[in-house]
Parts: C-alpha cells; sequence; structure tokens
C-alpha cells in the first residue's frame, strides 16, 4: 500500500497535544525570564543546543548512509529527513543567547569570572565579533547543506532519475566532511567556553558521540511511532529495527568509551586546569547526577540491548530510546549547568516546563516536515533492497 495524505491523521489528531506542550515551553520560559532570570538563559541554551543537536543528528544520519551506499534504511529515511526540521529551530535559539545575553559566558566580559583575563591565543579566539561570525557561519554551512540534501531526496519522488541519487550522495560528502570539522568548534565555542580555563582535545568528539546517541534515540522513537500509525508499517520491518537496535547499542558503548578517555586522561594527569572541571561534578548534589548520567546513557542500554531479542523487540527499543534521550539531557545539564550556577543543582518546573517545550517543538516541526513529502521515498533506486533487507 503506497501513503498518501489521508495517512496523517495521526498530525491533525495529535496536534493539540503538541500545541500543549509548546504552551507549556513557553510559559515556563517566560516564567523563568521573570521569576529566575538566569535560570531562562541556561534553559533556553540547553534546550535549543539539544534541538540543533537533534537536527545535525538526522541530517548526519541521512549522509552517512547515502556516503556508504546503505540501502538498508532506505524504507524509513523520511524520518531522519524529517527531524533535520530542528535544526532551523535550535539554531534560533542558540543566536538569541549570543546576540541578546552574551555575557552568559564569562570570557565575554572585560575579565573572566575569577578575575583573570584570558591572554594569547585564547583572547583573540574567544572576542564577541569573531565568535558571532563564527557561529553564523557554522549554522549557515549546516542549514544550506541539510536543505540541499533533502530537497535531492524529494525531488525523486518526481521522476526516477539517477542524478538525485548523485547529487545527495555529494550533497552528504560536502556535509559529513564540513560537520567534522565546525561542529568540532562549535562544540568548543558555544560549551566548552562556559568555563574558559578548562579545556579538553576530546570535548567535540564526546559532544559528537553525544549528539548521534540522542538523535538514534529519536529516529527509532520516530520510526516506531510512525510505522505503528501509517502506512509506513508496510515498509518497515523487525530487520530494520534490529539494525536501529544495533546501532544504539553501539553508538551508547562507544558514547561510554569517549567519556572513559576524557575522564581517565584528565584524572591520571592531574592538572589543575583539567582536573576543576570533574572536581566540581564529582562533589556535593552533583555527583549523583554524574553517576546518573552514565546509567542513562551507557549502563541501561548496555544491559537492556545486549539480547538479540531485546533489538528486535519494539517496546524494549522504545523504552531503551527514552532512557537515552533522558540521558542526552542530563548530560548536557551536567556541561551547563555547573559552570552557570556553581555547586548546588537548580532543577524545578522551568526546567521541566523547557523539557516539555522542546518535545512540543520538535513533534511540530518534525510533523510538519514529514507531511511535505512521500512517507516512503518510493523512486529510490534502492528501496527494494530495503523492502526486502535481511540481516
Amino acid at each position: 500500500m503506497v501513503p498518501n495524505d489521508s495517512e496523517f491523521r495521526l498530525r491533525v489528531a495529535s496536534s493539540r497535544w503538541i500545541q500543549v506542550c509548546m504552551a507549556i515551553g513557553l510559559i515556563a520560559l517566560v516564567g523563568a525570564g521573570i521569576a529566575d532570570p538566569s535560570r531562562f538563559w541556561s534553559n533556553l541554551l540547553l534546550i535549543s543546543y539539544l534541538l540543533l543537536g537533534m537536527g545535525l543528528a538526522g541530517t548526519f544520519f541521512v549522509a552517512l548512509q547515502y556516503m556508504s551506499g546503505a540501502s538498508w534504511s532506505v524504507a524509513f529515511r523520511r524520518i531522519p529527513e524529517a527531524l533535520s526540521s530542528a535544526l532551523p529551530v535550535g539554531a534560533i535559539g542558540m543566536l538569541v543567547v549570543f546576540f541578546f545575553h552574551p555575557s552568559l559566558y564569562p570570557w565575554s566580559q572585560a575579565a573572566s569570572a575569577e578575575g583573570e583575563g584570558l591572554t594569547g591565543f585564547k583572547a583573540a579566539w574567544l572576542s564577541l565579533p569573531f565568535f558571532w561570525v563564527r557561529s553564523v557561519i557554522y549554522i549557515a554551512l549546516w542549514f544550506l547543506l541539510s536543505k540541499l540534501i533533502v530537497r535531492s531526496s524529494r525531488e525523486q519522488d518526481l521522476d526516477d532519475s539517477p542524478r538525485h541519487t548523485r547529487s545527495s550522495i555529494r550533497y552528504s560528502a560536502m556535509f559529513l566532511v564540513a560537520f567534522g570539522f565546525t561542529f568540532w568548534l562549535a562544540s568548543m565555542d558555544w560549551i566548552m567556553s562556559l568555563e574558559p580555563h578548562w579545556y579538553s582535545t576530546m570535548f567535540g568528539l564526546y559532544n559528537f558521540s553525544g549528539l548521534f546517541l540522542g538523535g538514534l534515540a529519536a529516529i527509532i522513537l520516530l520510526v516506531l511511532w510512525i510505522s505503528k500509525t501509517t502506512g509506513l508499517r508496510d515498509f518497515v520491518n523487525e530487520e530494520h529495527l534490529h539494525d536501529l537496535g544495533k546501532l544504539l547499542f553501539a553508538f551508547s558503548t562507544f558514547w561510554m568509551y569517549i567519556w572513559f578517555c576524557q575522564y581517565m586522561l584528565i584524572w591520571y594527569a592531574n592538572i589543575t586546569e583539567e582536573s576543576i572541571y570533574y572536581i566540581q561534578r564529582l562533589h556535593g548534589f552533583w555527583e549523583p547526577i554524574f553517576l546518573l548520567n552514565i546509567f542513562l546513557n551507557w549502563i541501561i542500554p548496555f544491559i537492556v540491548l545486549l539480547p538479540v531479542s531485546s533489538k528486535r523487540s519494539r517496546s524494549t527499543l522504545a523504552k531503551v530510546a527514552i532512557v537515552v534521550l533522558a540521558g542526552r539531557w542530563v548530560d548536557l545539564y551536567l556541561m551547563i549547568f555547573p559552570a552557570l550556577h556553581g555547586q548546588t543543582p537548580v532543577f524545578g518546573l522551568w526546567e521541566i516546563g523547557s523539557i516539555v517545550g522542546a518535545c512540543g517543538l520538535l513533534l511540530f516541526f518534525f510533523q510538519r516536515a514529514l507531511g511535505q513529502a512521500s512517507l516512503v521515498p518510493l523512486n529510490d533506486p534502492r528501496l527494494q533492497d530495503s523492502l526486502h533487507y535481511h540481516n
């Protein structure tokens, strides 16, 4: 059965609760802006970076499939393509923080929070005009290449010319090269520089591992949701879910590997400028959150997804994906909030509301993007291979 517009009834039926989620998020941000502006900006940075990462993860997944010549994922490729629509949403939030409240970053002042100014290359690199220019270039490059990849894929719905596939592969190659370099810099600019005297050469790779792990979890949940309620269920089978489960299992372990490498090297060297980052997060009320991060992002997914049957179970995959998404938020919370709020964690209605709002925004733009094209790329030459795929 070929999907058609009538099969998007879920979009209309679910629009009300999605709007409620977005309204809750807006109320939470406005309330925080009035009651506690510091938490407003912290939450805006966190959810914007989270949404931006989801959009990048969707584009990265699609680009990786094109470049590797993979056919197994063609049947549900429209899901990560639609997920990429979160990229401009998160980018707008990030730019609002950068241009309207740059004081969130201590280096943007004449002196750092410790009263000691930056010197040398770091002082030149962390200057507001250069920071703004770099940020706009990063975002514009990601948005342009993501748009080109998605547009080329959708143009293939109009005819079966192989030139669209060749164009998608070319744009994917450009995106992967550009993304690999710019996201490494962006993660250091936007997150690591919240604590400008701390540094880690593995921070960019660590951020990528978390970004793609969270993106995989979101793709799995969205595939399960859409395939349950629309004609996509005729195209996605257990073999596709099994491979998605294997990817989630693998990148959860990859995230842990990078986490351990960064932590172990800093712990072993015991250099004050490096160890201060973990000292703060391993004391007081931050410590249980620090440990929770490892449980959510690795221990639980590793144990649950180890059996083959778990990777092929829709309910198990959905539960693990939710756990990993919660872990993604906790991971970002640990990167951002200790730098901005000191020794005591802050968590309450403003944070809960922003999470709910971020979910609503993500689903709103996802559904809108998904409804702009066929649920399945019917003219893709590799679709038949995907439909008859077996591990």
